[in-house]
């Protein structure tokens, strides 16, 4: 029998994808383990591997055909032994693959428990809508779920679609608009509340400038993400801000002499030094090591719990073209400084060739946004879900500081931290920040 191939979801988070290439072709014969093409994700270019053994029967979607759904059919492999033109015509009533489509998903969605070390048991049974349960429970994308509670649609109402029945976004989609599920009614609105405001349409934008002014450059991947993240985060968490000031001398005394002093190491293009501090590095050991200090304010909020994080993983905001994405050291509170600097310098090169691993941006406990390279005094960041927090910092300028009643000159940055008032208050907040400003001010504290 014919096995499909369908569009990977290559994160849970990740709806669709650009079939950026196909790396083999049809009637090539490929094995478990061989890399078959590349998928563009909103963030990166990653490789995806063949999971069965056959012959490339039919590419169902071109190289660089952008838009691909997730579980979208993209080839048919014809199984050992099968006639191969009889499996391109019979591709899309196929079996699935084992797919990658299951694999990322499967992760977050299996259940905390010692199965896996138990003999194999049956396959779940499917439920009369075609989704398959576990007991009490429906197999279903994280996506899906939010939505169909959103909407308050049951989605083991749903029809699933997915590998093995399981329900994703366009079912409950589908169900939604078909009519099909039955959606809780909505509660009736307070008498005083106002209609929420909608966004100007397209047509309504491009009539506002004459025709003729301008070109339309269609939004990738990345950007849509990034839009849809800003719009969340700015709907549904209450941001509060807090600002200070914090004085560089000290710090940068210590960085210039620890420069000096990093040995040299062979290179492809001769001795080098093994490392070569940044002030942001500084900044986000800094910012771990007042996470540790005021644990409380290291934690993300769930509407049923508080998640209280264990160690400082600190996203970084790193400028790429089309975008922004946020790299992670993890564990930054354990690092010296110079594996801090030479990984994110890894991750930062990385990240702008899109090469990074969902594993390498996505989670975190906080994130720094950098901006003072470019001269900006002072801002506030959109703080990045699931994190609490967000450092934004501002540039180092030599300002007039009083200073035992006398007035002197000293190298200021401005720092502002964006909380998630749910998690961390404006008093834990406070304590967080003053933290920051202590170790920045007194730099030796991140060296023991």
């Amino acid at each position: 029998m014919p096995i499909n191939i369908t569009m990977p979801a290559l994160s849970p988070t990740m709806e669709e994808g650009n079939l950026a290439k196909w790396l083999v072709k049809e009637g090539d014969k490929v094995a478990p383990g061989d890399v078959i093409a590349e998928i563009e994700t909103d963030k990166a270019t990653m490789e995806v591997e063949a999971v069965d053994e056959g012959t490339v029967a039919k590419l169902v979607v071109p190289a660089g055909t952008e838009g691909v759904k997730v579980n979208a059919l993209i080839a048919v492999l014809a199984a050992d032994g099968e006639d191969v033109a009889a499996a391109a015509k019979g591709g899309g009533e196929a079996a699935p693959a084992k797919a990658e489509t299951a694999k990322p998903e499967a992760k977050a969605e299996a259940p905390k428990s010692d199965a896996a070390k138990a003999p194999a048991q049956p396959a779940p049974a499917a439920t009369p809508n075609g989704a398959v349960a576990s007991g009490d429970r429906t197999f279903a994308s994280p996506l899906a779920r939010r939505i169909a509670k959103d909407a308050g649609v049951d989605v083991a109402a749903v029809k699933g679609t997915g590998p093995h029945g399981r329900v994703v976004k366009a079912d409950v989609e589908a169900a939604i608009a078909g009519g099909g599920a039955k959606a809780a009614a909505p509660a009736p609105a307070a008498a005083s509340a106002a209609p929420a405001p909608k966004p100007m349409s397209d047509d309504a934008v491009l009539k506002l400038f004459e025709e003729g002014s301008y070109e339309l450059v269609p939004h990738d991947n990345m950007r849509k993400t990034i839009a849809r993240r800003l719009v969340e985060a700015k709907s549904t968490i209450p941001h509060f801000y807090l600002t200070l000031d914090c004085e560089l001398d000290a710090l940068l005394s210590l960085r210039s002499q620890l420069n000096a002093a990093a040995p040299l190491k062979k290179t492809e293009k001769g001795e080098a030094p093994a490392y070569k501090l940044s002030v942001n590095d500084m900044i986000i050991k800094a910012m771990a090591l007042a996470l540790k200090a005021v644990p409380d304010a290291n934690a993300s909020w769930t509407d049923s719990a508080m998640v209280k994080h264990k160690h400082a993983d600190v996203g970084v905001a790193v400028s790429i073209p089309g975008g922004l994405i946020t790299p992670i050291i993890r564990r930054a509170e354990e690092k010296t400084l110079s594996v801090i600097s030479n990984e994110m310098k890894d991750l930062a090169s990385r990240a702008r060739s899109r090469k990074l691993k969902p594993e390498e941006y996505q989670g975190g406990t906080t994130a720094v946004s950098n901006l003072g390279m470019f001269g900006i005094k002072d801002f506030s960041a959109v703080i990045n879900p699931p994190h609490a927090t967000i450092l934004a910092v501002g540039a180092g300028e030599q300002r007039a500081v009083v200073k035992n009643g006398e007035v002197k000159v000293a190298t200021v940055m401005s720092v502002t931290l964006s909380t998630d008032h749910r998690a961390v208050d404006g008093a834990l907040g406070a304590e967080l920040l003053v933290a920051f400003k202590q170790l920045i001010e007194n730099p030796m504290g991140m060296l023991v």
